[in-house]
């Protein structure tokens, strides 16, 4: 067989794995529009009495083998832009049945003009859950704009203290080109080089938070899809690149919702970023 035909046959099966991934997110995307109205509130947490010792399914007790108490820390979800709680329909089911006791989704306002201060009502409303469970540190998990919302809070205004894991799906930690289609004052923040992507870029000794950023290489609103990587020295995040995933199947994806699921258990340790890098098929 000539070197050729190797590189015809990947050709293929690239195209392959693109064209299945781009049905996927079309249907999603069907799927969605239909979940939307379902998704304007933000949901109540409440304690899943499956967490409890005897209840819970073999597979989330492995999952938590090693610390059985990380099963308790309060999961937050934040959503992305023009979006709602909906779009974690699955993450948030998925998360208790792994054995997670509090999940909950926070849905910020559509008329959010400036990412400080969605970042700071993310604080507010983190405080609230600290105060209802009696917990002094939460997991965060965002999509999208929610995961550059986050960020914000953890890196700038000291959430760093309360956030054990930031999860980030599909962020545009370095922008996306898309950006500079849509003039409104919070999607110019989102441009390569904005002001704010440039406060995130300055220096964060000390931060505590573990962070992980998923990217894809089929993102469709992140563009380039590298910017998805969150190559800050000071944050030592591990990036995962999935292949073959559009933006919105990234936060209902099977794959990336195992991932989730262990970096939020402890079962990911953090890697410098230099080494940080792991891909996903």
């Amino acid at each position: 067989m000539t070197d050729g035909a190797p590189r015809g046959a990947l050709r293929s099966l690239c195209s392959t794995a693109t064209l299945a991934g781009g049905i996927t997110e079309l249907a999603w995307v069907g799927a969605h529009v239909l979940m939307y109205p379902l998704g304007t509130r933000t949901t109540v947490l409440r304690p899943d009495p499956r967490h409890r010792p005897g209840l819970q399914a073999p597979t989330a007790r492995a999952l938590f083998a090693a610390d059985p108490l990380a099963a308790r820390i309060p999961v937050v979800l934040v959503h992305g832009l023009v979006d709602n709680r909906s779009v974690f329909s699955v993450m948030n089911r998925s998360l208790r049945r792994r054995g997670f006791a509090h999940v909950c989704s926070w849905n910020y306002s559509p008329l959010l003009t400036d990412i400080a201060r969605g970042a700071a009502d993310l604080g507010a409303h983190i405080e609230a859950i600290c105060e209802a469970t009696g917990y002094d540190r939460v997991h965060v998990v965002g999509h999208s704009l929610g995961g550059l919302i986050s960020r914000y809070y953890v890196q700038r205004l000291g959430g760093d203290s309360r956030v054990e894991s930031l999860v980030t799906l599909g962020t545009p930690h370095a922008g996306s080109v898309w950006a500079n289609v849509a003039p409104t004052p919070l999607i110019r923040q989102l441009r390569p080089g904005s002001p704010v992507l440039q406060e995130l870029a300055e220096p964060a000794p000390g931060f505590r938070t573990r962070m992980t950023a998923v990217y894809s290489d089929l993102d469709q609103m992140v563009i380039p899809t590298s910017s998805g990587r969150c190559d800050h020295p000071d944050l030592g995040a591990r990036n995962v690149l999935f292949h073959g995933i559009g933006h919105l199947s990234l936060p209902r994806n099977g794959g990336v919702v195992d991932e989730v699921a262990a970096t939020l258990a402890g079962r990911r340790e953090a890697l410098p970023a230099a080494v940080a890098a792991v891909s996903v098929a």
